[in-house]
């Protein structure tokens, strides 16, 4: 996979001045112009001395990763913008930005489409593509700040790495991704205002929890028995209900973190009453937040979200079983930038 400036690390771009002769002195306002001043064309820094321009230079030496913003659709709450944009090779991921009074989120990618499969998701009609470099990874996050600087003049508060594909899939060019965009060099998202998502991916749960940097997790549960989570989740056949929560247990203990739980409401499917008791005696003792989802419509999936009426019933069960649970305020449906409809799909001309 093509090697980007974005994507090195502090630490290796000093290794890799050092090791073709540059000072690696050069490497704090290299790394300072890409990640702080967000640069997109190094060759206009005054900052860079004449060594390090003259390594830019240098045919061996890795690029600026380009990518091209093929689309940009802002939602009508005024708050959500959503983008399309093509990587060097041709393929096209989705970006969305996120605003909340006083804070902004940026949603990131992780793979072109999704091998999970999930029935509900547009990203997992898809299908799986290639997984995304950590400096394609960045570049989204770049791209979106500079929007946000532009349009608002504030900076990102918060990452969520819930765009399309699975993070756990891709999980070191994403790990490699977040120690850029948290480094105080740089961008300087806090580590505890990331999250990194999964379908209930065990073996990167728990490498996540065994890695040194204490990035939030959230879990798509959508089920509480094999049988029914099965049917929606294809994973849960490789990694079952019982697995994935001693991972998240493990998780928990590990960080001393709760772990945020997602749960698509579809109606009919996993919205009754008896789903909500089930599921609190699935997450009794666990220190979990349950975020509830109200069903985002996909073209390939005719399912539907429950009525308001069954999905405040369904969070007072909760409630009562004193499960911390919030529902998730929908934001960018009518731009299909919702949880869930992720499909770089270009806008249709009128």
């Amino acid at each position: 996979m093509k090697a980007y400036l974005q994507g090195m690390s502090y630490s290796h771009l000093q290794q890799r001045l050092a090791d073709d002769g540059v000072n690696p002195v050069h490497a704090k306002a290299l790394f300072g112009a890409i990640h702080r001043k967000l640069a997109t064309e190094l060759s206009e820094e005054a900052d860079l001395l004449a060594p390090v321009q003259r390594w830019l230079t240098k045919e061996s030496t890795p690029k600026l990763c380009q990518l091209e913003q093929v689309d940009a659709t802002p939602s009508a709450d005024g708050w959500t913008n959503k983008f399309l944009l093509q990587l060097e090779d041709g393929a096209e991921v989705e970006s969305v930005l996120m605003g909340f009074p006083g804070r902004f989120t940026a949603c990131l990618s992780t793979q072109v489409g999704c091998a999970m499969g999930c029935v509900f998701c547009a990203t997992g009609q898809m299908g799986f593509s290639r997984h995304l470099s950590a400096g394609e990874i960045v570049a989204q996050a770049q791209h979106v700040q500079r929007h946000l600087m532009h349009t608002h003049g504030e900076k990102l508060r918060n990452i969520v790495m819930m765009g399309m594909g699975e993070p756990m899939h891709n999980f070191d060019a994403t790990m490699e991704a977040l120690d850029i965009i948290t480094d105080t060099a740089g961008m300087k998202i806090a580590q505890p205002r990331v999250a990194v998502s999964t379908v209930g991916h065990v073996d990167g749960i728990l490498k996540l929890a065994r890695h040194p940097k204490r990035y939030s997790l959230a879990v798509s549960l959508h089920g509480s028995s094999n049988e029914e989570r099965g049917k929606i989740m294809p994973i849960n056949r490789k990694w079952p209900l019982d697995r994935l929560l001693d991972a998240c247990r493990e998780y928990s203990e590990i960080k001393r973190a709760k772990v945020f739980f997602a749960w698509t409401l579809i109606d009919g499917v996993n919205d009754s009453l008896d789903h909500a008791h089930q599921l609190a005696g699935l997450l009794k003792g666990m220190h979990a937040h349950v975020n509830l989802i109200p069903l985002n419509p996909t073209d390939d999936f005719s399912g539907k979200a429950p009525s308001a009426e069954k999905i405040d019933a369904f969070q007072q069960v909760l409630i009562d079983a004193g499960l911390p649970s919030t529902v998730r305020q929908r934001r960018g449906i009518d731009v299909a930038a919702g949880c869930g409809q992720l499909k770089a799909k270009r806008k249709k001309s009128s």
